[in-house]
């Protein structure tokens, strides 16, 4: 049997995945919503449902995640697949922040355990719920191995110069302060869908990345390997995001400090949640930013062109360091369904072997998918990410291996 029960779990929720890691499929997909409010949320779907008589969505009060995975398992139970037929040989659990210690899929033992704590300082809103979920899971699946999968960990091939931040080096040293690249999961099974879907080995293509979200960030992979990525220490760094500035000058964050009165919550605020595409336009969907763009709104406009500005400035960069690119790959929700930003974030690059096919570009599809000329130096792709697949199948490699 190849069947990974794929967890990733929040601070009030609790999201998962039974996958068939052998057919490349899921099947069964559930969202636990609201842990520890007054009133939460339960939805779990059959993934060959039929009808709403497959689909449980109901509300009631969920303590915590230990009731989390009981109500998980009654889903099960009630409306399949029965987990006694199909029973998961381990449970794969993402986990944002592996530092530079984990640099693999790992089985979780009580050290493990304690790492991913000592590691709460680097993400304090993602490892705590992260490590919530695996003590939960535990209890729920105690006689199955249970492997975390660390979002940093395709990054660890970075070479000193890419991580390294010029700052003093003993305090850098003392405080773990480098960079540790996020969307680990997606950039690796987004670079390798590409190989696949060109029909090369991965191992000879030079590929730039761009998980396009409300997170977002890019990344070169040569040969299989990261060797650049945006997201920093954090997952601030880089790109224009949602509600995320991106890159800015530290200066700026001073100034702020003194003359408009900016603490440091007040700073933290500022630059996660009320900036990027939010904060120049009002708007933090991309449907919506690119509506407004569409019906005239100058903010709406200003803030799309800084938006793929910024892209193509890091695909240039990343060019240079690869020496040659094979491929560029759009993923996640606006990489896959976004042509505008597509296109802009492209716009110029002919001397790089860039040439996009508006018609291809524009057309609706699924699937991995060329949106190139079949002239185009570099193959430009959409290729929709899997991260839960991803994560299914190197939980079963750690496993076997």
């Amino acid at each position: 049997m190849s069947i990974v029960l794929v967890v990733n779990s929040g601070s009030s929720s609790l999201k998962y995945q039974l996958i068939d890691v052998e057919a490349g499929r899921a099947l069964a997909n559930g969202l636990i919503e609201r842990i520890g409010q007054a009133e939460g949320h339960v939805q779990h779907r059959r993934e060959d449902a039929e009808n709403d008589r497959d689909t449980w969505d109901t509300d009631e009060e969920i303590a915590d995640h230990d009731a989390a995975f009981r109500l998980m398992l009654d889903a099960f139970a009630a409306h399949g697949p029965s987990l006694e037929s199909h029973p998961p040989v381990a449970v794969g659990h993402r986990v944002v922040q592996g530092g530079s210690r984990f640099v693999e899929p790992t089985v979780v033992t009580d050290e493990v355990k304690r790492e991913i704590e000592q590691l709460e300082e680097l993400a304090p809103l993602h490892n705590p719920a992260n490590l919530a979920g695996i003590v939960a899971a535990q209890h729920a699946f105690p006689d199955v191995p249970h492997i975390a999968v660390f979002d940093t960990a395709f990054h660890q091939t970075l070479s000193p110069a890419a991580y390294t931040y010029a700052i003093d080096r003993e305090l850098a040293a003392k405080h773990h302060v480098r960079r540790y690249g996020f969307h680990g999961t997606s950039h690796r099974f987004v670079s390798r869908a590409a190989a696949e879907f060109l029909g090369q080995p991965v191992e000879e293509l030079r590929t730039i990345v761009l998980h396009l979200g409300n997170g977002a960030s890019a990344c070169a992979v040569s040969g299989g390997r990261s060797v650049e990525t945006s997201m920093g220490m954090t997952p601030l760094e880089g790109l224009v995001m949602g509600t995320r500035s991106g890159d800015i000058d530290p200066a700026v964050l001073l100034h702020l400090q003194r003359v408009a009165g900016l603490d440091t919550d007040a700073t933290d605020k500022l630059l996660n949640s009320q900036s990027g595409v939010l904060g120049l336009s009002g708007h933090r969907d991309m449907r919506d930013l690119v509506g407004a763009f569409e019906s005239g709104d100058e903010a709406a406009t200003l803030a799309l062109e800084v938006y793929t500005h910024r892209i193509r400035a890091y695909v240039g960069a990343y060019a240079a360091q690869l020496g040659r690119v094979d491929a560029i790959a759009f993923t996640a929700g606006v990489g896959e369904n976004s042509p505008i930003v597509r296109e802009w974030s492209l716009a110029g690059l002919e001397g790089f072997g860039v040439e996009l096919d508006t018609d291809r570009n524009r057309a609706r599809g699924s699937g991995a998918r060329r949106i190139s000329t079949d002239a185009s130096r570099t193959a430009v792709l959409v290729v929709p990410t899997n991260e839960e697949l991803e994560i299914a199948r190197q939980t079963l490699a750690a496993v076997e291996g």
